[in-house]
């Protein structure tokens, strides 16, 4: 018999955690538990008293309760340890790959990225940022990486009341430094650069659009450290310009440009993309041939959608209106609150806007490195169409 503290729902809620979706809203239950037991595993049951599963508690934050286990289950060492095996077991074997993707793996909050002898780690909740150390230990028992780097500085941290904060399992500061990645070598800082260093979960799309490049006028529209330019290049455009509004990031991609041998086709520009299409000078620059729209997340939240959608409609707009006929934009979102249908609506919207017949060449979505639970839309984010515009 389970001695865990419980949290009951409301009678009359209707929450998604009923149709399997691993979390519960502080809206959607009877009454908090104190907050002594933020952090700790506590059980979640219906109005009839059924039991939910084991889920990790946290009053500080909107989402009180995220499920780990239909069971009676401890957040102790077995169970990590367990639980990272599985998820690592999922995965090929790769050198740059995601290793954990949090209520993906069952492992509420937590992002394990590995870049070679490299692990970047990011922990969201307060459950698992009191078990830091212990997570740190197994992964280094499990995977036994040269380093394992913290990346704590996540915003959305700050939802769970925790600190912001930087650090490497061994103390020393880890230093950036070339890594190999898809046949390319990049510049990452992974103490210090966005995220957690490096977008693994474009990778394939990066080899994809490629395909549509040789001999190509090829625009890389936040480019960040210039992964679709490099690829492009090499794959035979005869020009790439790449934009992003980050000096660090451009700087980044030219030193990756020119170490990689491409700097002679790939020149990259610091711009704010909506400002750049929009100047009127751009009209005498000519059409391009290839169009890669890859810009940050506009939806941070669901308040934020309906100008998300806007936005997202006028970059993809400006885009068509600057591709050539038979010419392929690659368009892309980042945020879990954009679906297929809000997708597929602004891109309809856009093409008829531009007066242009567009037609889908290929569909696009996140690795199987960053595993969909069809329970949880959240943990789909990432999607894109690669479309060629007559």
């Amino acid at each position: 018999m389970s001695t865990l503290p419980t949290l009951k729902l409301k009678p009359n809620a209707k929450p998604r955690v009923l149709s399997g979706h691993p979390w519960v809203f502080a809206n959607e239950v009877e009454a908090l538990l104190p907050a002594e037991h933020d952090g700790e595993v506590v059980e979640c049951r219906d109005r009839a008293d059924r039991f939910l599963g084991s889920g990790v508690y946290n009053s500080r934050s909107q989402i009180v309760w995220r499920r780990f286990s239909r069971e009676h289950t401890a957040l102790d060492a077995n169970f990590l340890r367990g639980a990272i095996s599985r998820a690592i077991a999922r995965r090929e074997q790769a050198a740059n790959r995601r290793l954990v993707w949090s209520e993906s793996d069952d492992l509420p909050g937590l992002v394990v990225d590995q870049f070679g002898d490299a692990l970047v780690v990011q922990i969201q909740t307060a459950a698992l940022e009191k078990r830091a150390a212990l997570i740190g230990d197994l992964l280094a028992e499990i995977v036994q990486p040269a380093e394992i780097i913290f990346r704590n500085d996540a915003p959305i941290r700050r939802l769970e009341g925790l600190p912001m904060e930087v650090h490497t399992r061994s103390g020393a500061a880890w230093e950036p430094r070339w890594v190999g990645i898809d046949g390319f070598d990049y510049w990452l800082d992974l103490q210090g650069g966005q995220k957690t260093g490096f977008y693994l979960d474009q990778r394939p799309q990066h080899a994809a659009v490629a395909r549509y490049c040789a001999g190509k006028r090829v625009l890389d529209a936040f480019c960040n450290q210039g992964a679709f330019a490099l690829h492009a290049a090499r794959a035979g455009a005869r020009e790439v310009l790449g934009l992003d509004s980050a000096e660090d990031a451009i700087a980044a991609a030219r030193k990756n440009a020119e170490r990689n041998g491409v700097a002679a086709a790939a020149r990259f520009e610091v711009a704010n993309v909506f400002d750049w299409f929009n100047d009127p000078v751009r009209a005498g620059d000519g059409l391009w041939d290839v169009i890669v729209l890859d810009p940050p997340p506009f939806a941070k939240s669901k308040s934020a959608l309906e100008g998300a959608l806007r936005g997202y409609k006028e970059i993809n707009l400006r885009a068509l209106q600057r591709l050539a006929p038979g010419g392929v934009l690659a368009t892309y979102t980042c945020s879990h609150h954009m679906q297929d249908a809000e997708t597929r609506g602004v891109l309809a919207a856009a093409a008829a806007d531009a007066k242009r017949k567009v037609r889908v060449l290929e569909w696009s979505h996140q690795p199987p490195d960053h595993p969909v639970l069809v329970t949880m839309m959240e943990s789909e984010y990432l999607r894109g169409y690669i479309l060629r515009a007559e």
